[in-house]
């Protein structure tokens, strides 16, 4: 009796490959052979799944996004104490790169944004996914100012604050000048400063 295949299992862990190599050594190292390499398949293999690096792309990309907002989700719902502010510092340490499948999503998705600064199509689909983090953000401290968690703020420039910050660190600790202890105390020291 033939074998089932698990099409999607496969295209994922296709990705998954391409991440590594990408963290590794950059999306320009990135090719349908290489990728095959890392996965531990034939080139052909990939190609039955994409027919091209920039299909390959994409999709990686794609998956790379639901990845994060997995993390970022699972994150919120386990915060403690549950609380509007309790969010909000979930999901900015969800984005921080602090272990290390966080630190290849980070490699991987700084050498994403690089390709799509001269890519449209990917642009947006970075700013529509930046946009959907900021509103969260600043839903929240709406919420937790309303609830008298924080002083009278404008939520949505507070957001654009937490996460230009929360983007600094990742960078920080992605190139060894920070730690992830010292990335979130200084998170913890912007937060507390929001209170009352």
């Amino acid at each position: 009796m033939p074998r089932v295949v698990d099409h999607g299992q496969r295209r994922g862990e296709i990705a998954e490959a391409l991440w590594r190599v990408a963290a590794a050594e950059g999306l320009e190292a990135v090719s349908l052979a290489r990728v095959a390499e890392e996965a531990g398949v034939s080139k052909g293999r990939v190609q039955h799944y994409f027919a091209s690096r920039d299909e390959l792309l994409d999709f990686a990309a794609q998956q790379l996004r639901l990845r994060v907002d997995g993390r970022v989700r699972a994150r919120m719902a386990a915060a403690t104490p549950s609380s509007p502010l309790g969010e909000v510092r979930a999901l900015l340490t969800a984005l921080l790169p602090l272990d290390e499948d966080a630190r290849t999503d980070a490699r991987v998705g700084s050498a994403f944004l690089i390709r799509a600064l001269g890519d449209e199509r990917l642009r947006e689909i970075y700013r529509r996914g930046n946009r959907l983090v900021h509103t969260a953000v600043a839903e929240r401290l709406a919420a937790a100012r309303d609830a008298g968690e924080l002083t009278g703020l404008d939520p949505a420039r507070e957001a654009t604050v937490l996460l230009a910050l929360a983007g600094g660190l990742a960078e920080s600790v992605l190139l060894g000048d920070a730690d992830g202890a010292g990335a979130l105390a200084v998170l913890d020291h912007q937060l507390g400063r929001l209170r009352p």
